[in-house]
């Protein structure tokens, strides 16, 4: 038994360490949290409207080549690794995009619809992106369960928490708060994806000034699980000042085919 404690103990010693910060969890349970959580959603058509693709292929082209550009982005860790999928949400209130973890990403039709151009929506993707590209997700769970649950999966205690945690996340999915930590780095990343595919990176600036001119009418569902643009304009021009300031493309008119492809 300590022996086995030392090897924990060495476990969260290297986990403090690591690059994406202290997270429990595995790269795998990222993706079976994420299959677990995309089937809830599917099951939940009340609450999630998920656009089926046969029945929306045109919108589905558009959406999955923008993820598609964007997973050639350099600074992707698991292009290869996660299954990455996307889904459209019908609900044209809603202004409001997440992703689940494992590179499961959701948008509704409310926020699609009310951005300018493919480069804003590009850059909701890839801040999405970058929340699952980074862990956040397992690592916001590692915050909130610590170490007695490093302890118990090591010991192989209760089997069942995992499916007790994906259950639980899957349930406040569309509500998920991540750290002020978070939020700088998904948007700094997200800045960096779009700028090594080619898309104009300060669009991702230009899309909270417009969630913060007030256009929507309400306060969108984006800023009541984000926190609110504050500095992060500055931050997001900054980051893309430090890799040239390179004007990328908008595709407007592309963008206005997608937005025309839904219902």
């Amino acid at each position: 038994m300590i022996k086995r404690f030392v090897v924990i103990l060495s476990a969260v010693v290297m986990l403090s360490g690591c690059e994406d910060g202290l997270n429990f969890f595995t790269v795998e349970q990222d993706i079976q949290f994420g299959q677990q959580m995309d089937e809830s959603i599917l099951a939940n058509p009340q609450e999630y409207n998920v656009l089926s693709r046969s029945g929306h292929p045109v919108a589905y082209e558009h959406i999955e080549r923008i993820m598609s550009t964007l997973l050639q982005a350099d600074d992707l860790k698991y292009a290869q690794t996660f299954p990455w999928q996307v889904r459209i949400i019908q609900d044209d209130n809603v202004l409001n995009a997440f992703a689940a973890p494992g590179g499961y990403m959701y948008f509704y039709t409310g926020l699609i619809k009310y951005l300018d151009n493919e480069a804003q929506f590009a850059g909701v993707m890839a801040h999405e992106m970058a929340h699952a590209d980074r862990r956040h997700s397992t690592q916001m769970l590692t915050g909130q369960y610590g170490f007695s649950l490093l302890l118990s999966m090591a010991l192989g205690d209760n089997p069942s928490q995992l499916e007790q945690i994906a259950a639980e996340l899957a349930m406040g999915l569309g509500n998920l708060k991540y750290s002020r930590t978070n939020e700088y780095e998904a948007d700094e990343y997200g800045v960096k994806y779009l700028y090594s595919t080619g898309y104009h990176a300060r669009e991702l600036a230009g899309f909270f000034e417009k969630l913060e001119s007030g256009e929507a009418g309400h306060t969108p569902e984006f800023l009541s699980t984000h926190p609110s643009p504050d500095n992060r304009i500055q931050q997001i021009e900054a980051t893309w000042q430090s890799l040239g300031g390179a004007t990328g493309e908008l595709y407007v008119d592309r963008y206005t085919q997608f937005k025309n492809s839904l219902p």
